[in-house]
């Protein structure tokens, strides 16, 4: 059972909506305009805006939001940061921003989000999943749950890719290993092993040998279970499917203009995100891009400048670029990291991990624009944020955007059954009809 919303117009509209369902169809049909038109109304409480696609940019190391989306320029610990102004009269982000802030319309702020997970790879692992770390059970990431709950598409390549990954990656957890994102470099340089070293001829040769060596492993042993447990085959016809595929060249942004990647930046960073709209459009379902060296416990307003320098562009070049191929509409940006850091500094001018009011800028996808949700204290005494939004209620209302059930049960591996998510979906950030 769920635990009670923290959204109250979640569990209403819900509740209400099952009910029109369940009396429309047992026994409204004496009254089949009014019927319908009140069901339509409960499923149309937000639009019929759905995404087909998220990409996240994964701020690794816990950025501080009082140097990005919350600043508190009157607070004693943000000396040295300034606030600047959007088209949003009420919303200011933080200095070094100021292409974001010019497309605040568009996206949307969670300034309150809480998590119970102050230790790194924890953290992690909470974000990224919406569960906390259970050593019983290994939850799939995000993305891998998108890949496993919208259907295939006409996708040759991996619809799951992390670029720029670090020691903790995206993974399919209990629904397997062929839910793991693909992980490559910088899209800047070619990804290794898709390309033959070999003739066609050769490699021709080569798969036919491996045939019979396949063949010879596989007598008088189940070949349902060594599909299952191995997917060998799968994975080698996976692989040479991809190599022979144009569409491998949505990885390579250097078939993109110049105008396209100095626009993003010339960094790792900006080149995967130019990387993930390109393969967002061939039709990969969900995009990770890292941005790695937040972690900032000395000389924080140092270490934050030098990430935003490299954020900035970057994420405001990905979101016009949605928008103006009409993509945006459709495909989810989400930008964060595993925690945000606390609203003092420590003697070393750093700032420590703080999970008690962080920031995740969110948009298209059926989030609305120009919302902020939630606030964090301008003196920075109380850790419990105005109207928090736990971890999984991003997750929830992530998988709702992009019509999927989140508390849909999936039976793991061991037999246990598990909410896709055990949380309630933000209503407030929804696209309304």
């Amino acid at each position: 059972m769920k635990r009670p919303s923290l959204h109250h117009c979640a569990s209403t509209t819900s509740n209400r909506r099952q009910f029109l369902k369940t009396t429309t169809a047992a026994g409204m049909a004496w009254m089949n305009p009014l019927a319908q038109q009140l069901a339509r109304c409960a499923e149309n409480d937000v639009s019929e805006t759905r995404g087909k696609a998220i990409i996240l940019l994964w701020m690794a190391g816990g950025p501080s939001q009082l140097e990005t989306f919350d600043p508190h320029p009157s607070q004693n610990g943000s000396t040295g940061r300034k606030a600047i102004s959007t088209p949003l009269k009420h919303l200011q982000l933080a200095q070094g921003l100021e292409e974001v802030a010019e497309l605040m319309n568009d996206v949307s702020l969670i300034r309150s989000m809480v998590s119970q997970e102050g230790d790194h790879e924890r953290a992690v692992y909470n974000v990224k999943t919406g569960y906390r770390p259970n050593p019983t059970v290994v939850h799939p990431s995000l993305g891998s749950i998108i890949c496993h709950e919208l259907p295939e598409n006409a996708v040759e390549i991996p619809r799951h890719v992390s670029i720029l990954p670090n020691e903790w990656p995206a993974r399919g957890g209990y629904l397997g290993a062929t839910y793991d994102a693909f992980q490559i470099g910088d899209p800047g340089q070619r990804i290794p092993d898709v390309i033959s070293p070999v003739s066609k001829e050769r490699l021709e040769r080569r798969l036919q040998g491996l045939d019979v060596v396949e063949r010879a492993f596989m007598k008088g042993r189940d070949p349902e279970w060594i599909a299952s447990h191995t997917r060998h085959r799968a994975t080698i016809d996976e692989a040479l499917k991809m190599m022979d595929s144009d569409q491998i060249k949505a990885f390579d942004v250097n078939l993109a203009t110049a105008t396209e990647v100095n626009a993003y930046g010339d960094t790792a960073f900006g080149r995967g995100c130019l990387a993930a709209r390109r393969l967002i459009e061939t039709g990969v379902r969900c995009v990770e891009v890292t941005l790695s060296g937040w972690d900032s416990h000395i000389n924080n307003h140092e270490t934050q400048s030098k990430r935003i320098a490299t954020l900035a562009p970057a994420l405001a070049a990905l979101i016009r670029d949605l928008k103006e191929r009409e993509l945006l509409e459709n495909t989810m940006v989400l930008c964060g990291g595993e925690f945000g850091r606390s609203p003092e500094l420590n003697p070393l001018e750093g700032r420590d991990h703080w999970p008690h009011g962080f920031s995740f800028l969110i948009g298209g996808g059926g989030i609305a624009g120009g919302k902020v949700i939630g606030a964090t204290d301008p003196e920075g005494i109380r850790k419990q944020p105005e109207n928090p939004v736990r971890v999984q209620d991003l997750h929830a209302t992530i998988q709702h955007c992009l019509g999927i059930d989140s508390e849909k049960e999936i039976i793991t591996p061991v037999g246990r059954p598990i909410f896709l998510s055990e949380g309630n979906v933000a209503r407030e950030l929804l696209v309304t009809s």
